[in-house]
């Protein structure tokens, strides 16, 4: 017994500096784990966004009609490509500069993402977030998807190349400048404006940019006759707009899921799923509620209606789809859908030719998301909301709208009245249309 007590402490001794190692290795292989899977999050979020890029294909092929189906898949083929070549070259920098601000919390750095060495050899990594390749690529797909919310507004009768060079702006500068004011550091996040994924800082910037595109090209030949009053243009494939719509629907849970930014803990597990269920939740009260709506104000269930519902219904939980309980979630996406029942008409009455109905559901549902952010989000304000959408929307339209000017009065931003009623296939791709659908 004398003897166990004399070598108690010295064993203590010998096994504290061993404890302290396994312990030291522990936190190492923690700070790994939290590294890897928030790479992961990002990597899958990322891919799930990049489905996206399908979905609003889909959608905007369903509602053109069959004359101009080809050309808007030349375009979001198109814009995806340089929107990914951009965000690379000049975007990427701009939207997060760290310490090289040209101007403080204005301008960001204008250099080329570079990526970690192969295998992160000779490299001391940041282990506190994620890799830069999954943060790079996750992040692109935000910028892309800014850029397809423009096409659809603008289909039927804007010019390949000038969208293009219009659309080379916008991902490389426009977008990665108003960006970087809050998800960058920028001044917006320090006033405390708040916007968790994007329905300000991604779908209203989108939707103020195709606003300033619309104005700018004009409408459609036939749409408004001289009395001023809506001639419907029927979309191609309604069962095609119904699957892009699923598609977006499906992209949503990384666009939201992904922008908690870390999967390292139980408690971000237990956010994303709480992200993932709000999400769906207030899509399915937009849908709803533009179902019923259109069924009560029209004395029929309107279909593109009840697809823009949904979206509305997305658009308008992505500002804010953690704090919300479930029932706050639909009440959010219900009004959403209630807005693009509302706002597809009077833009319509206003003349303004929105071919998908971009601008009501990423526009204006996203001023409500936004704004709603302070209901269940303690820590935001309406002011400081109203005031961070307020500037990155004149940004945005201030910009595009100058920059629209400038394609018209140059190169040309419209195809000519005989292309446009030909369709856009034959007219800017060459495409022969089929016989069936010449007048159409």
């Amino acid at each position: 017994m004398k003897l166990t007590k004399t070598l108690f402490p010295v064993a203590v001794l010998v096994a504290l500096p061993q404890m302290g190692l396994t312990q030291e290795a522990a936190g190492e292989t923690a700070q790994h784990t939290q590294f890897i899977l928030t790479s992961l999050l990002f990597l899958v979020g990322g891919f799930l966004v990049f489905w996206m890029a399908a979905g609003f294909a889909m959608l905007e092929a369903g509602l053109v009609r069959s004359k101009n189906v080809a050309m808007q898949l030349v375009k979001n083929m198109g814009l995806f490509s340089f929107a990914a070549i951009m965000y690379w070259l000049v975007g990427y920098g701009l939207m997060y500069p760290g310490d090289g601000w040209i101007i403080g919390g204005v301008l960001g750095a204008i250099s080329p993402a570079s990526l970690e060495p192969v295998g992160l050899d000779g490299v001391n990594a940041d282990l506190s977030y994620a890799t830069v390749g999954s943060d790079f690529f996750f992040q692109l797909m935000f910028c892309a998807t800014t850029a397809s919310i423009v096409s659809g507004t603008m289909a039927e009768r804007v010019k390949l190349w000038p969208f293009f060079a219009f659309v080379i702006v916008l991902t490389g500068i426009i977008y990665p400048i108003e960006a970087s004011w809050q998800w960058g550091g920028g001044w917006l996040s320090e006033m405390g404006f708040s916007d968790f994924a994007g329905s300000t800082l991604v779908h209203a910037a989108g939707g103020f940019a195709a606003l300033a595109g619309a104005i700018v090209l004009g409408p459609r030949i036939g749409k408004y006759n001289k009395a001023g009053k809506v001639v419907p243009i029927p979309g191609s494939n309604l069962a095609l707009a119904t699957l892009g719509t699923f598609i977006l629907w499906l992209g949503w849970f990384g666009f939201n899921g992904g922008s908690q930014l870390a999967m390292g803990t139980i408690g971000d597990i237990a956010d994303i799923s709480r992200i993932f269920a709000n999400t769906n939740m207030a899509a399915a009260a937009g849908a709803v509620a533009a179902l019923i709506l259109t069924q009560v104000m029209f004395g029929k269930v309107d279909l593109t209606m009840v697809l823009n519902g949904a979206l509305a219904g997305l658009v308008s939980i992505t500002a804010e789809p953690l704090a919300p309980s479930l029932f706050q979630a639909l009440i959010i996406g219900a009004v959403g859908g209630v807005i693009v029942v509302f706002a597809v008409p009077m833009l319509d009455r206003m003349k303004i030719d929105d071919v998908v109905g971009a601008i009501p559901v990423h526009l204006i549902a996203g001023f409500w998301g936004t704004f709603i952010v302070a209901w269940t989000n303690g820590d935001a304000s309406f002011v400081t909301q109203i005031i961070g959408f307020a500037a990155i929307g004149l940004f945005v339209f201030v910009v595009s709208y100058a920059l629209f000017s400038i394609l018209k009065a140059t190169v040309g931003l419209r195809v000519g009245e005989e292309e446009e009623i030909n369709g856009l296939d034959m007219g800017e791709l060459g495409m022969e249309a089929y016989p069936e659908f010449s007048k159409g």
